[in-house]
């Protein structure tokens, strides 16, 4: 099983991720022994997860999150299904 996850960090900041050791790697990162982006906003909480069979869907899912504003990654982690399609209205060509 691999899973796509969302941590919040002590900074309120997003840090997406994929592993197929949730728990092990949620550790990690609380220890400093992650990313760098991690390691200098501890400590950090597991906000969302989604889980996948194959790393391949998982990875792309990841690609695909990370590319997203931090409203848009906010409403995923709420399930709110109308601010996403809002918000995935607005221009592509914005750095989300």
């Amino acid at each position: 099983m691999w899973y796509v996850y969302i941590l919040q960090c002590s900074d309120k900041s997003y840090y997406v991720g994929h592993t197929n050791n949730l728990n092990e790697r949620i550790n990690k990162h609380n220890a400093g022994r992650a990313v760098r982006w991690t390691a200098c906003r501890l400590p950090v909480h597991l906000v969302y997860k989604e889980t996948f069979k194959t790393l391949k869907p998982a990875m792309k899912r990841e690609r695909q999150i990370k590319k997203w504003s931090h409203a848009k990654k906010e409403a995923l982690i709420r399930s709110d299904i109308k601010a996403l399609q809002t918000l995935s209205k607005k221009t592509t060509h914005s750095s989300d």
